[in-house]
């Protein structure tokens, strides 16, 4: 009963972020209108969370293992690109297309983890070269085939159906994927060795080393998940949109590591949750879509966006600080 304890609920990596959810939540309801919380007004922000969420996950849990992949932004149009020129433009069948982006994706993945487990360059570093690299094959290769930088998709009833649909004509079927991920994470990392692995290499790597972790297979799986999930939400954009450009997904890489920091996770890695990222995912989207709900100065929006995501993060660094000094009582 003690593990359960209001002061112990406080102290967990994701207890910030809730409340900051409940605070963005609660401030729109106030200021706006009821129908941010409707289906229509729901749909606005779940739909950004679950795109978003999506790539958060495994950005997050890099960040928590001390890597970091910003080369996101250009897979998220790598992956639209690449089902769209192989389905699209060639007309191979959509299941090609989805395989091609995912692959790609993997490609990348095992490309950036090779980089920063075999030479001494930051993630950072690595993945700012390979977002530079990826604009430019996509660019210049969709040029180059199609002589444009659109390409237009008609993905297969059934592809519509599990990846590009609108559920009640409002809701991307991307939630439920968001959804269905996250409680798969959740399992591995806080149910299953690979959690303690991860959150032991963001304390000291070198000592998750010596201690038998297989910090280097471990580190690629991560910026394969990376690279993958960034490449599926783009490939989901595609078929749900019928096209695909090559410019776009660059505002990911910000969005997505403010919603890991709003979720709780420590930027110098060992300290966070998966159910955390999710809460923080949500509460960054509410922000992000909650200002058209009200009668604020859309000018404003900028400032009232900035204050709101900076009180939910010192709101989680409060929770963090209990946590990590937290000492329980001695019985006497």
């Amino acid at each position: 009963m003690n593990n359960l304890s209001f002061g112990n609920l406080l102290r967990r990596p994701e207890a910030g972020a809730f409340l900051g959810l409940v605070g963005v939540l609660l401030f729109f309801v106030v200021f706006g209108s009821t129908k941010f919380l409707e289906p229509a007004g729901a749909a606005s922000w779940l739909n950004v969370a679950a795109n978003l969420g999506i790539i958060a996950l495994p950005i997050g849990l890099l960040m928590i293992a001390g890597d970091l992949d910003i080369s996101i932004g250009a897979m998220i149009p790598a992956g639209s690109m690449t089902v769209a020129v192989l389905s699209g433009y060639y007309g191979l069948p959509i299941w090609v297309g989805m395989l091609g982006a995912l692959a790609f994706g993997l490609i990348v993945g095992l490309v950036n983890g090779y980089l920063v487990v075999h030479t001494a360059v930051p993630s950072l570093i690595v993945t700012l070269g390979t977002l530079f690299a990826v604009q430019g094959l996509m660019l210049g290769t969709s040029v180059l085939v199609t002589g444009t930088t659109s390409v237009a998709l008609t993905a297969d009833p059934w592809a519509k159906f599990l990846f590009g649909q609108f559920l009640g004509g409002s809701f991307q079927v991307i939630i439920l994927w968001w959804v269905a991920i996250t409680a798969i994470f959740i399992f591995f990392i806080h149910f299953s060795p690979y959690g303690n692995w991860i959150f032991a290499m963001g304390g000291d790597k070198v000592s998750a080393r010596n201690a038998g972790i297989p910090t280097t297979r471990l580190t690629m799986v991560l910026f394969v998940l990376s690279a993958m999930s960034a490449s599926f939400v783009g490939m989901c954009q595609a078929i749900l949109f019928n096209s695909a450009q090559v410019s776009g997904g660059m505002t990911f890489i910000f969005n997505s590591i403010i919603s890991v920091v709003v979720g709780g996770v420590l930027l110098t890695g060992g300290f966070g949750s998966v159910i955390g990222i999710f809460f923080g995912t949500i509460t960054f989207a509410v922000v992000n879509q909650g200002i058209y709900f009200t009668t604020f100065d859309r000018n404003w929006s900028s400032l009232i966006i900035g204050v709101m995501l900076l009180v939910a993060v010192l709101m989680n660094n409060t929770f963090r600080q209990m946590a990590l000094t937290y000492s329980p009582k001695k019985k006497k």
